[in-house]
């Protein structure tokens, strides 16, 4: 790999913000930003990958999104196909894992059949972890692990149990949430996920979002203290988890005295 990042950053998530804006700064209609928007993602997606990032996972289209004019909702299911087409050969050479999480039933049938070939296709590939958030909702994913669980009989769920049955566990945790476009919140995306993820927020808006933006983010962020709740940096979510039952199991057995 070219140029990989800190091995702290493993997944990174986008919010692709602003293409609407962009396109009707320059007088032209929404839909014209959200095709040249369409063209950044596979450059993104190489340099995700030049960087040795384990996941990318990138939010297309939300659940709230249904609310916006239905040519601009049909010109994203548009686009999502020809993504496919155009990257589904270079996916499957450099062994993409590649995944759409959401609520696809509402995309054309040739559409979702083509979905569905390309995650099978990939579905043992071993190289970076790519996935689509299309009519996608945080609050949604997890209501649907816990039902999952509760017709599994499941009387009582762990952090584990719900984590195990997300759209796409394989991806972990989130380290890195980026959003372009100005605004400055995460919008019901990947709640659970990304509850010890670092967050930046750049006004670029995503039609002008640039390889060497994204890697100066990457490489800034790398460069922070992760500390996951301890007092000094840890790698992971997962390694502070393991520290804290190391010291709850000696507290239990060798209670501290109280002076």
């Amino acid at each position: 790999m070219k140029g990989e990042i800190d091995h702290k950053i493993k997944h990174v998530a986008i919010i692709m913000d602003g293409n609407g804006r962009w396109a009707q700064g320059r007088c032209r209609p929404r839909v014209w930003g959200h095709v040249r928007g369409s063209s950044i993602v596979s450059e993104i997606v190489e340099e995700a990958e030049d960087l040795g990032l384990n996941a990318l996972t990138l939010y297309a289209f939300s659940t709230e999104n249904w609310s916006r004019p239905p040519r601009e909702v049909m010109t994203l299911f548009t686009l999502l196909r020809k993504f496919l087409l155009k990257e589904r050969a270079r996916i499957i050479k450099n062994k993409i894992r590649f995944k759409v999480i959401g609520d696809i039933t509402s995309l054309p049938k040739a559409t979702i059949d083509l979905i569905e070939d390309l995650e099978e296709t990939t579905r043992d590939h071993q190289g970076l972890k790519l996935s689509f958030a299309f009519g996608y909702g945080g609050r949604s994913e997890i209501i649907n692990s816990v039902n999952k669980l509760l017709k599994s009989g499941k009387t009582e769920i762990t952090e584990e149990d719900l984590q195990s049955n997300l759209f796409f566990p394989e991806a972990g945790d989130v380290d890195l949430l980026i959003r372009t476009g100005g605004d400055k919140r995460v919008s019901n995306f990947l709640l659970w996920q990304i509850a010890y993820a670092e967050l930046s927020f750049t006004s670029t808006k995503w039609p002008d979002f640039t390889r060497e933006e994204f890697r100066g983010i990457l490489y800034q962020v790398a460069g922070r203290e992760r500390r996951f709740g301890q007092i000094q940096s840890v790698d992971s979510l997962a390694e502070s988890h393991k520290m804290a039952r190391v010291n709850r199991d000696y507290i239990d057995k060798c209670p501290p005295q109280v002076q």
